[in-house]
């Protein structure tokens, strides 16, 4: 359960090298920093209700 939380805190970091390195970054017609913002914005949202989810089966096994 450790590594799947590790893993899912270095989505980001590994992503942000992808989509910022570059001379231009546009994104879907966004500024790559505005993209970043919204899509991390929906991302946390579902990294979250899995967690929850995930927790829930934990303390209902308990």
């Amino acid at each position: 359960m450790k590594v799947l939380i590790w893993i899912l805190g270095l989505i980001p970091v590994a992503g942000a090298f992808i989509v910022v390195n570059r001379i231009e970054p546009y994104i879907l017609g966004l500024p790559s920093i505005v993209f970043w913002a919204t899509a991390w914005l929906i991302f946390t949202s579902v990294f979250l209700s899995i967690t929850n989810i995930l927790l829930d089966k934990q303390e209902g096994s308990k």
